[in-house]
């Protein structure tokens, strides 16, 4: 009996087609190639009418890629692995526009990926080169993919992939807040349906691929990608994490990619976000117990949880080995322990820097064999390293077998993804999908719920003057004050809205605004911008001045103060720098404020920012204090509607607040012997993981445990009864921590292991309820085993790591 008829008749259809052959000149790979016949010269041999096995839309996936790669010649099978970026001016006319024939010239044999083709012709800012609108991007893919498959030997459309963190990286995309505002709502749900429209825009585009989420743990705020990231908890950001992969890749069972979706990429793996010193790329100094412990469990989670198409390796090294040549990390752990079967694809120019930064490798070919050996799949964003691997084959020096292993990931997600079936975008629905009122809705609502309330005297909400009232003035201070940041890895939304636009827009004529830029940060902000440089003190302190003669007669000043996308961004290059080895706010910052406090005003700090910063003198003295990270294009609405009470914040901090740098690596959930104290200096966070305040007030009961003893495999219930004994509706974050009491290697001193986010009405109660299984309690044991000790659990439940009411399991 045959278990698989589609490899008998596989086997049949391909004997023709097995033989060695090569279709490119034997002179371009440095010497002569001993093949015997041309692959494609022998195709011609089968019969004309008998359409190819891998044509076959309704044929099983596995057997088309297995019919393709059988028809390939090596330098077809090498192309797939490789991608256009930079490359992309060399194959446009000069009206900027795709030219067959030079693409032609230049990738003879097809090419696997093509980046970002929504960025015109290449790295550059949109304010240096304009990027490609719905039509123009959509016009570009149709081009590459018409090409591809009518005038390339075999057919093989491009695969095309974008940029995706918080929206599409393209001019007329939705700009939702960024990863670590997000982060901060706490609310998985509300991840999957922002990270669904995001797809449906990339989508209509005709792409298919996007490079996200990141699921990075991030335990260092000095680290400038910091804010694109769910924060420090390997929990939180696993379910995060999991929920946006669902919103970009839809619900398949057969690893189909349904309408409207993409696939996704999980970013780095891993320890990406520990670097030494803070600094982008630098080695992560990590045991594996850390490493299995904080760093896999998000990736872990993705990959078992969801059918994750595509993982990104790390820059970084580990003991030693950079990601991109770590046969343990993607080997042994990704595809061996965990089973992932999708590509692993290279970030941006990794294999090459194992060459100009770790000096693993004397050249871009020998980084290529590190890299595929790894079990890295594609090179990107320009193959500058895998363009070797035609010599490097037929010099032995890489087998042709993993080749062709990469070569079957690619064309499985091309396959599973409809490519062959359908490779264009469609310009009318990419209009549609970018000027859809619900993604501008969606924006605003994601904005309102990803703001943490840090601070309030009672001076918030704001109250909404009455018609015909004595209006009162409002000061609008402060660099961000007028401008809507939106984070790396931004596109150019239709519309973007300030604090200042929406307080303006929310109170109409019912107050006089007063505005006044009081500093500036940095004399640009384009995050893309290579150069940094500090606005002038000189200028900032007449700034200064002409804010405070502004705000005197003011009744309430609201002050924005943070970061620009330049002070806390991806630091990529040496000439290219993102990240800072202190917290404090830059420049003049800091300067503003104390002139401002001397007014005697109340003084209202909205914090716009990509990192949590040390603010510990402005914590004590400003009245009101609202983290807004970067809300994305209705920041500045959102805002209006919390500082007005429209809207009651909830959102909860998913990355501690240090007080200084001087305490860094600062997170919560820390080693028993962590934490001592320092001579002269508070020890405690500014502000604790899982904190925000609202405009009601919550009470958590304690935890009551369905049982007080379970079996190592066993499960209990947590239930706990919150109330809102305040004036207001609003929404409370319940988290619950465990911690082992007694184990045989040292753990946390709590790790974060369920969460709800619960609307609850003003006196109303409502009962939550978790579910603990052995996961909960797992550890890794001193042979990195991993395990459920019997012994005591503390579970704690409460509304940050800080307040928490405490009940005692015993697991037998």
């Amino acid at each position: 009996m045959i278990k698989k008829p589609w490899k008998f008749a596989l086997l049949l259809a391909s004997t023709t087609m097995t033989l060695p052959l090569s279709a490119a000149p034997a002179a371009a790979y440095g010497g002569a190639y001993q093949g015997t016949q041309d692959r494609a010269q022998i195709e011609t041999q089968a019969d004309p009418q008998a359409a190819p096995l891998y044509k076959n839309a309704n044929a099983d996936v596995d057997a088309r890629v297995e019919d393709l790669l059988s028809r390939m010649t090596l330098e077809e099978k090498v192309a797939q692995t490789m991608t256009i970026w930079q490359q992309k001016s060399e194959i446009f006319d000069a009206k900027n526009e795709f030219d067959g024939q030079k693409f032609a010239e230049k990738f003879p044999h097809g090419i696997g990926q093509f980046t970002r083709p929504g960025d015109d012709k290449g790295p550059a800012s949109p304010r240096v080169s304009a990027w490609r609108d719905e039509e123009g991007t959509v016009r570009l893919v149709n081009a590459v993919q018409k090409h591809a498959m009518e005038n390339t030997r075999l057919g093989i459309p491009v695969l095309m992939h974008e940029e995706g963190l918080h929206g599409y990286a393209a001019i007329n995309a939705t700009s939702f807040p960024q990863a670590i505002a997000i982060a901060s709502s706490w609310d998985p749900s509300l991840v999957k349906q922002i990270n669904a429209t995001i797809a449906g825009q990339i989508r209509a585009r005709g792409v298919s691929l996007a490079l996200s989420p990141v699921v990075d743990v991030a335990r260092d705020p000095r680290w400038g990608r910091i804010e694109e990231t769910f924060g420090e908890d390997p929990y939180l950001a696993g379910e995060m994490g999991v929920a946006a992969v669902q919103g970009l890749q839809g619900e398949s069972k057969d690893g189909k990619l349904p309408d409207g979706h993409v696939f996704a990429t999980l970013k780095h793996m891993t320890g990406h976000g520990q670097p030494e010193s803070g600094t982008n790329v630098g080695p992560a100094n990590i045991s594996q117990r850390t490493l299995r412990e904080y760093f896999f469990p998000p990736f872990e989670q993705v990959v078992k949880r969801t059918n994750i198409a595509a993982v990104m390796a790390s820059y970084n090294e580990i003991d030693g080995v950079p990601s991109h040549a770590n046969k343990w990390l993607l080997g042994d752990v990704l595809r061996g322990e965990w089973g992932f079967k999708g590509m692993v694809v290279s970030d941006y120019f990794a294999i090459d820097e194992m060459v100009t930064r770790h000096k693993i490798a004397a050249n871009n070919a020998e980084a290529a064999i590190l890299a595929l050996n790894a079990g890295v799949d594609t090179d990107l964003p320009n193959g500058a390293s895998y363009e070797f691997l035609v010599k490097l084959v037929r010099e032995g020096k890489v087998k042709e077998s993993a080749v062709d292993m990469a070569v079957r990931r690619m064309l499985r997600l091309k396959f599973n993804a409809g490519l062959f079936e359908n490779p264009y975008g469609d310009a009318q629905k990419a209009k549609a999908a970018s000027h859809d009122p619900a993604a501008v809705q969606l924006a605003l609502l994601a904005a309102e719920k990803s703001v943490v309330l840090l601070k309030n005297d009672g001076i918030l909400p704001l109250s909404m003057p009455a018609k015909g009232a004595k209006k009162p003035n409002i000061a609008i201070v402060g660099p961000s004050a007028n401008v809507a940041r939106l984070g790396g890895y931004y596109g150019i939304p239709i519309k973007k809205v300030s604090l200042l636009e929406g307080m303006r827009e929310k109170i109409g004529d019912r107050a006089n605004i007063i505005f006044a830029q009081g500093v500036k940060i940095t004399e640009d902000d384009d995050w893309y911008g290579d150069e940094v440089k500090l606005a002038d003190p000189a200028e900032n302190h007449k700034l200064i001045a002409e804010a405070v003669e502004k705000a005197k007669n003011a009744d309430k000043i609201i002050l924005t103060l943070g970061d620009t996308e330049q002070t806390s961004r991806e630091g990529w290059a040496e000439n290219h720098l993102g990240d800072r080895p202190s917290l404090e706010l830059v420049g003049e910052q800091q300067a503003l404020f104390d002139a401002l406090k001397a007014l005697g005003k109340p003084i209202i700090v909205v914090l716009v920012n990509g990192r949590p910063p040390a603010i510990e003198k402005i914590s004590k003295e400003a009245n009101a204090i609202v983290e807004s990270w970067y809300l994305g294009e209705q920041g500045g609405n959102a805002l209006a509607n919390i500082l007005f009470g429209d809207v009651n914040p909830a959102g909860k901090l998913p990355v501690t607040f240090a007080r200084s740098a001087g305490q860094l690596p600062y997170f919560y959930n820390h080693k028993p012997t962590a934490r001592r104290g320092y001579l002269f200096a508070d020890s405690s966070p500014l502000y604790p993981f899982g904190f925000g305040l609202s405009y009601t007030n919550f009470d958590i009961g304690a935890p009551i445990l369905s049982a007080d003893n379970i079996a190592k495999d066993g499960k209990v219930t947590v239930t706990v009864t919150v109330k809102n004994t305040g004036q207001r509706d609003g929404d409370e974050v319940v988290q619950l921590y465990v911690r082992d009491k007694i184990s045989s290697v040292t753990r946390s001193v709590m790790d974060l292991k369920a969460f709800q986010r619960v609307s609850i009405k003003a006196g109303e109660s409502k009962q939550v309820n978790f579910i603990l299984g052995p996961e909960a309690f797992q550890m890794w044991d001193i042979n990195m085993n991993r395990v459920v000790e019997a012994g005591e659990f503390d579970i704690m439940v409460g509304n940050s790591s800080a307040n928490v009411k405490m009940v005692t399991l015993n697991v037998k």
